[in-house]
């Protein structure tokens, strides 16, 4: 069997150095669809250096997103590219992310769940540097066709969505190039460029990076309830509930509660299609 649970889980951790500077900052928040228009003061507070804030889901790509590759690369963990989602994803942040840094990350398999089908990689890696804890994130890996073999299935994180109305609801247009220029943060994966690669995977196109949904969606939070302050978010969990496609609408639906905001994501030209659930956001 590809993966080994046992082995998995007992690996001793991964360590690695990262560093990032403003340019991946502004990189990936073009990827995330920052910059329009180009000249909003609110835009530019994403994509101008002498103005740069970093969105917390930054995080996620910090050299290159070498955590989760390297978590995939594990003792035990053996699984084609073809098989593979991204299931969840949470970042917990100790301070806010400044715009130049160089940290250590310290990545291992926290568990591997069996759900019949398929199994849950869960990676997690904790990340600091001179000052201290920076952030600690955890990612579910949704490994296709490597259940069955008698694991626990583990916790279930679904949250209704609150039983009114959302505060606020705001649409953010996809744009056809987006995965392409997301890829350039490090997350290389051809399902999200490739057509005969995406078919094998089952999809008619490819598809938009789940991560990129992420990022798309805490923008909009950020600047629609947060008064555009990125440092104010503390933690930011989601559930991958299924996927978005590059030229398509998203339409993010957001409920205030105190210190939190709940959001949900769909796809309006599929009926909306749910894209992210169980999704919070603290802040401070």
């Amino acid at each position: 069997m590809p993966i080994d649970p046992v082995k998995a889980v007992a690996a001793e951790p991964r360590t690695a150095e990262i560093g990032w500077g403003h340019k991946d900052v502004q990189l990936y928040h073009l990827g995330i669809g920052a910059g329009v228009p180009a000249t909003d003061p609110g835009e530019l507070r994403y994509t101008l250096e002498s103005r740069l804030q970093v969105l917390p889901s930054f995080a996620t790509v910090a050299g290159a997103g070498m955590a989760m590759m390297g978590g995939l690369a594990a003792p035990g963990i053996d699984v084609d590219l073809a098989h593979v989602l991204h299931g969840g994803q949470a970042v917990e942040l100790h301070r806010p992310l400044p715009v130049e840094g160089s940290a250590t990350t310290t990545a291992r398999v926290a568990a591997v769940y069996d759900k019949t089908k398929a199994a849950v990689v869960v990676l997690r890696t904790e990340v600091a540097d001179a000052d201290g804890p920076l952030w600690t994130s955890e990612a579910q890996i949704f490994v296709r066709g490597e259940g069955g073999f008698g694991g626990e299935r583990g916790p279930s994180g679904r949250l209704p969505d609150p039983a009114r109305e959302p505060d606020r609801t705001v649409d953010r247009r996809v744009r056809e190039d987006q995965a392409l220029l997301y890829r350039l943060s490090g997350d290389w994966n051809p399902l999200h460029a490739d057509p005969g690669f995406a078919a094998l995977a089952g999809f008619d196109r490819p598809i938009l990076h789940g991560l990129c949904t992420y990022g798309i969606t805490l923008k909009a939070v950020v600047d629609t309830l947060l008064d555009g302050d990125a440092s104010r978010v503390t933690r930011y969990a989601t559930r991958f509930a299924g996927v978005a496609f590059p030229g398509e609408t998203l339409r993010v639906r957001m409920w205030r509660e105190p210190h939190r905001v709940r959001a949900a994501v769909s796809a309006p030209e599929r009926d909306e299609a749910p894209v992210l659930a169980d999704t919070v956001i603290d802040h401070s």
